[in-house]
């Protein structure tokens, strides 16, 4: 894991940045808007069938909040600070703190200011114990701005998203970036060969050792219907909805796509976190699926970051199950309400294991559900966040096979058009001679050397 954590931070810049750069600005901003769109509409789908099954299942009804021990502590946060927090992370204020560092809002108590000693008058007990009336005692916080461990993607990905399209423009001046940045992401990927040949030995610990540190194994009998409702929701969501969308899109056999990304999704399920898993997730779309290093650089970045179709549909699941449990009736309202938060929320999760946990508080508190209850699910939830994990993965690796079908012609156009690649400038490029015969020719400068060694004058606008 640290070794595929330590890949993470080139990796995201130098493949958002060529990505960006080699697609003209019209054509970034088509293949970004296919990808948000599709990004959405998988988590609302995620979101409508988690709802759908735990209200058929009813996991929490037969059983009480009382019978189930509690974990951990609940995570400090509101509905609102999370949500102007992901908007503030999205504009860093300092780059190189966005690598290791992201911003979060946290409310601390105010102590109200006591009397002096001096001049305090104690009454007799009796009186004290007669006249004190019982009521609410209300604390006043004040809003405190910190910086908390852990790299701030989102804010990375928009300052990469920018910078490529400005150095994409560039033109001449701008191809050596270009060129840096690629070589970057070449050798960020012969890295990540070299890590996986050492990944069987490591999922074999990191599993070995997650066994070892669970205590309470009845805890799974108690939760049991809880889990089964989660995992059925993932395996239809992974199995039918997923290949279904890539089906009546790309016309291809989903279920080969999917085994082409068999090593990512394995690595998913161990490590349970996207973003380390990322750089597994590109050398399976490029190497595997033959997916356009163009859409992948652009796309699967991004979907790491804001696509949780697991983590959504587990959020949902969570909530109402814990309405159960309390005996608290829904209506429709708040239905809707736990499916628009859980598809926000799930947006703004990071993508590190037990980061759902944070947002789950989110959508309890939007719908006047107790928030130290998610303690209720800690016990279970490192096992759940791996199969969620992996059909996020997934949904990410499906997105971009999609939106390469969508944005075919395009990359073709931009192929045809372009007299030389941004990415690659001294690739192998087509040109016609006298007799209009089709000969492949390198262009350097402004000259053109044939095959033949035969060095013939270009006029350019150079000379």
């Amino acid at each position: 894991m640290r070794m595929l954590k330590l890949v993470i931070l080139p990796l995201i810049i130098s493949s958002m940045i060529t990505g960006v750069a080699a697609l003209d600005s019209e054509v970034s901003g088509r293949i970004g808007l296919r990808a948000v769109i599709y990004y959405l509409s998988t988590t609302v789908i995620a979101v409508i069938l988690g709802i759908v099954l735990v209200m058929t299942i009813k996991p929490g009804v037969s059983q009480t909040a009382a019978n189930i021990d509690r974990t951990g502590s609940t995570p400090e946060v509101t509905t609102v600070d999370a949500m102007l927090d992901l908007v503030r992370n999205m504009f860093p204020e300092n780059l190189v703190q966005a690598c290791f560092q992201q911003y979060k809002t946290k409310r601390k108590e105010i102590e109200a200011s006591k009397p002096a000693g001096n001049t305090t008058v104690i009454p007799p007990v009796t009186t004290v114990m007669t006249t004190i009336p019982q009521e609410n005692k209300t604390k006043d916080y004040t809003i405190v701005g910190l910086y908390s461990d852990g790299i701030n993607v989102l804010g990375l990905i928009i300052f990469c998203l920018v910078f490529g399209l400005v150095i994409g423009k560039m033109g001449e001046r701008g191809r050596i970036l270009v060129e840096f940045f690629d070589a970057l992401n070449e050798a960020t990927m012969k890295i990540v060969q070299i890590i996986m040949c050492y990944m069987p030995v490591g999922i074999l610990f990191l599993i070995a050792a997650k066994i070892i540190e669970v205590e309470d194994w009845d805890i799974f009998r108690k939760l049991g219907l809880y889990m089964v409702t989660v995992l059925s929701g993932l395996a239809i969501h992974s199995t039918v909805c997923l290949p279904l969308i890539y089906f009546a899109f790309v016309r291809k056999n989903p279920f080969t796509f999917a085994w082409g990304m068999v090593q990512a999704l394995v690595t998913a399920l161990m490590i349970s976190s996207s973003s380390a898993t990322l750089p597994v997730t590109f050398r399976c779309a490029e190497e595997n699926n033959r997916i356009d290093k163009r859409i992948t650089r652009f796309v699967l970045p991004v979907g790491a970051t804001i696509n949780m179709d697991g983590t959504a549909l587990y959020e949902a699941v969570a909530a109402i199950f814990i309405a159960q449990l309390n005996d608290y009736t829904l209506d429709v309202g708040q239905i809707v309400t736990i499916s628009i938060t859980a598809t926000a929320a799930s947006i703004g999760a990071a993508g590190v294991p037990n980061a759902g946990l944070v947002t789950m508080v989110i959508v309890l508190t939007a719908v006047g559900l107790p928030a130290n209850d998610v303690t209720l699910i800690v016990a279970v939830d490192w096992l759940l966040d791996r199969f969620r994990t992996m059909i996020n993965v997934l949904g990410d690796a499906y997105g971009a096979g999609i939106v390469q079908k969508l944005s075919k012609k395009e990359l073709e156009r931009m192929d045809l058009t372009s007299d030389v690649d941004v990415v690659n400038p001294f690739a192998l490029e087509t040109t016609l001679d006298d007799e209009e015969c089709e000969k492949k020719s390198y262009v350097n400068g402004g000259f053109t050397v044939d095959k033949s060694d035969a060095i013939s004058f270009t006029q350019t606008s150079q000379f």
